[in-house]
């Protein structure tokens, strides 16, 4: 149990929200629920996502008198090369999933933003990150960019055993797999929080991450200035991504 309340660690950072029109460049399947698009234009050159989870608008039909709009995690980017990469987790509906379904080589894209990022210090004396198979795409961004002093406590929801991947990192890193909701707040109630200052990440389901919320501020204690928990969808609702406070 932590035994301070300290102030706010994580930088806001905000940014010009700009419209991209970006050309796919490829189109690659990594695991059965999950679709690797890259996407390139000159517009990428002043792109900037400071944080790992961090969110742009995916714009399926922007021609369209009331476009939809999707919320994706920037996987990569590269301002010289001006090349995005963002990673769709396919569940079988709505339009930005039929959109990736059939996308190619050669067709274009539009998104906005992201507006702004919460930039999470990597100097924490332990990080745990815990997310369902949307929050994959962050992890593995937040894995990659972690030091090799780093100290790290991952938990995965994937509900296929084929959608487990490797974290590549530096760091040192516990990595735990789990095949249901009810399997990781079962290990996040049994879970023993370090010694030392700590960030905990949560990303999934709403009604998950509503729980383990409860989990480490009310049950555990843990400083709720050095925790994010954020909702990147929810059962039988569209469009759905919120902080959870």
């Amino acid at each position: 149990m932590t035994n301070n309340e300290t102030t706010s660690r994580v930088q806001l950072i905000r940014h010009e929200i700009k419209r991209r029109t970006l050309d796919v460049v490829s189109v690659e399947t990594i695991s059965p629920h999950f679709k690797r698009i890259t996407l390139s234009g000159d517009t990428l050159a002043d792109f900037i996502s400071a944080s790992f989870d961090d969110h742009i608008k995916f714009i399926v039909n922007p021609q369209a008198a009331e476009p939809v709009m999707r919320d994706y995690t920037p996987r990569s980017y590269d301002n010289k090369k001006k090349e995005l990469v963002i990673e769709f987790a396919m569940h079988g509906e709505g339009p930005a999933n039929q959109w990736a379904e059939n996308v190619k080589a050669g067709d274009q894209a539009m998104i906005a933003g992201p507006r702004g990022s919460r930039v999470i210090p990597v100097d924490y004396a332990w990080h745990l990150l815990i997310g369902d198979e949307t929050a994959f795409p962050a992890m593995s961004r937040r894995m990659e960019e972690l030091p090799a002093q780093a100290k790290v406590t991952l938990v995965a929801l994937a509900h296929d055993v084929r959608d487990r991947r490797a974290f590549d990192s530096r760091a040192q890193v516990d990595i735990i797999w789990v095949d249901t909701a009810e399997q990781l707040i079962d290990w996040a109630q049994s879970f023993a929080l370090p010694a030392g200052e700590g960030f905990v990440w949560c990303a999934a389901e709403a009604s998950i991450i509503k729980s383990l919320r409860t989990i480490f501020i009310d049950d555990k204690g843990h400083d709720q200035n050095a925790i994010r928990t954020s909702a990147y969808w929810k059962m039988r609702t569209a469009a759905f991504h919120e902080e959870v406070q």
